[in-house]
């Protein structure tokens, strides 16, 4: 079956809700059905790919890189399963595994090819786990505030724990605090507007929320797929370009450290005055960075 028939096969319209306007989010959004979910999935721009997976929050973080890039590159991002727009998922299946499935179901389904993965926090595992599988489509990997390892260490896996417990989770069902501080200059909306600011936090639905902390809970365990991506970046993928961009203020784990140590060549940026989200503190610089480091390593 082609790409095209699959894409005709699993692809659902996806109406825009009345508290996304256009202006807050320009671009066309389709349904794409993938295990027990519906995928929300945003595929616009021409040129080489570039598929940008964040697994936490929605696809919002990305939106001041893409109109950026778009004129550049064929940009793709979605919604992990039970976040965003995507359809809620039960319980049991909020896993970084199956997050590491859509990843896999939107490239297959959209055929991508020579394309670069841009992960961005727990986006890191579940893509790497998925690129894992597939090496032979990937030209470069860009990794911004995340990780792709065993969380080691009593802070990280602290901090795991926090996030991920049933009880952080409902008080932030209850009084919203995860959307509340996201959309501040701390996190997403240092050059949002209201309505943007907003919008991000009706993205974080009750049942989003719930996703969310069910995700940092399953980071501590997902024990298969780290042993994938550490097979898969020691071997495969260990030769393909590597650009990591941390926010200045956010990096207390020491992720790219580790991720030179992991690729002695990688081209690394520090976004200055950077927090949790680079690509919203500076999109400017984030998106000159990955053009030319994309020129310069990546393009033939």
């Amino acid at each position: 079956m082609t790409s095209t028939t699959t894409l005709a096969a699993r692809a659902v319209p996806l109406p825009r809700p009345a508290w996304l306007p256009k202006n807050v989010w320009p671009f066309e959004t389709f349904g794409l059905k993938s295990g027990d979910s519906v995928l929300a999935v945003t595929d616009v721009g021409r040129g080489p790919v570039l598929l940008l997976v964040h697994t936490g929050t929605w696809s919002i973080v990305w939106r001041d890189l893409i109109t950026r890039l778009a004129s550049d590159f064929r940009c793709v991002c979605f919604d992990a399963p039970g976040t965003g727009r995507s359809t809620p998922l039960p319980k049991p299946a909020v896993t970084l595994r199956n997050a590491a499935r859509a990843v896999t179901t939107v490239i297959e389904t959209l055929d991508l090819d020579n394309l670069t993965l841009v992960v961005h926090d727990l986006g890191g595992p579940a893509g790497l786990s998925a690129i894992a599988r597939t090496p032979e489509r990937i030209r470069g990997i860009v990794a911004m505030n995340a990780f792709g390892w065993r969380p080691e260490g009593t802070a990280l896996r602290a901090m795991l724990a926090l996030m991920g417990s049933g009880l952080t989770r409902e008080i932030d069902v209850i009084t919203g605090f995860l959307p509340r501080i996201s959309a501040t200059s701390f996190g997403v909306g240092r050059h949002m507007d209201a309505a943007s600011r907003t919008a991000f936090r009706a993205g974080m639905s009750d049942k989003a929320r719930r996703a969310f902390h069910q995700y940092m809970r399953d980071a501590r365990r997902s024990e298969a797929s780290y042993e994938q991506i550490a097979i898969a970046l020691s071997g495969p993928l260990a030769g393909r370009p590597l650009l990591t961009i941390f926010g200045e203020r956010n990096d207390p784990f020491g992720f790219q450290r580790q991720w030179k140590r992991l690729f002695p060549g990688a081209f690394q940026v520090v976004v200055k005055k950077g927090n949790h989200f680079p690509m919203c503190d500076d999109p400017d610089l984030v998106a000159q960075t990955i053009r030319l480091w994309h020129r310069e390593y990546v393009a033939e």
